[in-house]
């Protein structure tokens, strides 16, 4: 009789995993770290991952469901297009500060060799609504006609920088500071 997976160490593997990602990079960390880390033997950690790449995969689809929900909180799609993104955008920055080492681990993982085509492509179709967003603040004349990927690279990036700013200067987070870097984002997409 095959023993049931423990969500209780799942959890730890996924905690163990984030802590190590953000002290050494994804490419940086075993699977024996990986164990020592969450406090447990390598050889029960490989009953619930067969290799790195499988708990990479895991941890990514499962930050990314957990974070797209975070995202979208209080969002809807009729609302007009600046509310919406506004909304977005704030529940991305206080996700992302909230989850500092999930962020960190993500946008590693977006450009790793380690993630599955598979775990890419539903990644993307989680996030669907938001190049929905931005498709149809094109449309509307709000934003500038440009890559979609483009404005979502910019947008994401000014959330990414501040938070890191904040995080690695040990400044604290205003909502004076969060709306000024609003600002600037929206001056840089807005048409």
């Amino acid at each position: 009789m095959v023993k049931p997976r423990d969500d209780k160490k799942i959890a730890q593997i996924f905690s163990a995993t984030l802590d190590l990602v953000e002290q050494k990079g994804v490419a940086g960390i075993t699977m024996r770290q990986i164990a020592r880390k969450a406090k447990m033997a390598t050889g029960t950690l490989y009953i619930y991952f067969k290799d790195k790449n499988e708990l990479i995969n895991a941890l990514f689809i499962n930050c990314r469901s957990s974070s797209v929900k975070v995202y979208f909180k209080g969002y809807n799609a009729k609302e007009k297009f600046a509310t919406g993104i506004k909304k977005i955008w704030k529940n991305i920055v206080r996700h992302r500060i909230e989850n500092f080492e999930e962020a960190v681990f993500l946008e590693q993982c977006y450009h790793s060799p380690f993630i599955y085509e598979s775990s890419k492509e539903m990644s993307h179709r989680m996030i669907q609504p938001l190049y929905k967003l931005m498709e149809r603040g094109k449309r509307e004349k709000k934003i500038k006609n440009l890559d979609t990927f483009l404005l979502l690279t910019f947008m994401v990036g000014s959330i990414t920088e501040m938070i890191r700013y904040a995080r690695y200067s040990g400044k604290q987070f205003t909502e004076e500071m969060v709306e000024d870097t609003f600002g600037l984002c929206w001056q840089g997409m807005k048409n």
